[in-house]
């Protein structure tokens, strides 16, 4: 495990709120998932659309357990839970919230309103900030042209901020970000397919509009302590250990790897709070 991140990488994650890492998935095998996922008609049927303030729309689908699906896999694969074991503050057992596949379709693809994640969780009693975090795998590529992440750099050592209602999504009070703004330096994501970036649960980020030809699309999974449970709302996942795998062979993608109807608990526009 020593050797998935190095001590400067986890420096930098706890200094800046982020961490980057080119490469983390062998490119030839996100692209074989890439090609795989279109075809998920599981994923299709189970998508939903936010709109941002403009009424532009968002699409994605999110859900809580994991399967033996692709994107299960991806989340359960050893690199991914060391390297979130690494990042995350205390000792204990690495579990997953939830995941949910982004796909931000060219032109259409509407943008995502500044926001901490904790700025979601915290309302359901998660109340340790240092024990959740995202990773964020670029299935396609990432860039300023298709509406890539967007980050505050060190804005998570602010703490969460009030969030509130912008559009369909919620959305960090305007006057925490503009602070953050004059106190801290925006910083890009640009990512190429395999790369992943992992952020702090109370770093400040969005994503602009895809105004581009592009697709973007990404996979992001929630990695949570299991002493971390939600005070308020219960959810299983949060406190269910991951089923670690040692690795995934490219030749093991295919259709039989797509989610099926009944193996993961989708979440459902109209239960959005």
């Amino acid at each position: 495990m020593e050797n998935i991140l190095s001590k400067k990488q986890v420096n930098d994650f706890r200094d800046e709120g982020y961490l980057i890492v080119p490469e983390f998935f062998d490119q030839s095998l996100i692209e074989k998932i890439h090609r795989v996922a279109v075809k998920d008609q599981v994923i299709s049927k189970n998508s939903f659309d936010l709109d941002d303030q403009s009424g532009r729309k968002t699409r994605l689908a999110l859900w809580y357990n994991l399967g033996d699906d692709i994107y299960s896999r991806l989340t359960k694969w050893r690199k991914m839970v060391d390297a979130a074991n690494l990042l995350l503050d205390e000792q204990g057992l690495i579990c997953h919230f939830q995941s949910k596949l982004m796909q931000k379709e060219p032109e259409v693809g509407g943008a995502w309103e500044w926001h901490q994640d904790y700025g979601y969780w915290y309302k359901h009693g998660f109340l340790y900030p240092n024990q959740m975090l995202s990773a964020m795998i670029a299935i396609t590529e990432a860039n300023k042209e298709n509406g890539c992440l967007q980050v505050i750099k060190g804005s998570h050592k602010i703490g969460r901020v009030d969030h509130g209602i912008t559009g369909e999504q919620t959305g960090a009070d305007s006057k925490f970000v503009e602070f953050a703004l004059k106190n801290h330096k925006l910083e890009f994501v640009d990512l190429k397919p395999g790369d992943v970036v992992f952020f702090h649960s109370n770093i400040l980020h969005k994503s602009e509009a895809n105004l581009s030809q592009k697709s973007r699309w990404s996979l992001i999974s929630v990695y949570n302590r299991q002493s971390n449970d939600a005070l308020i709302d219960h959810y299983p996942s949060a406190t269910n250990p991951v089923e670690v795998i040692p690795e995934i062979p490219i030749s093991s993608i295919n259709e039989l790897n797509l989610l099926q109807e009944n193996s993961v608990d989708f979440l459902r526009k109209d239960k959005i709070s």
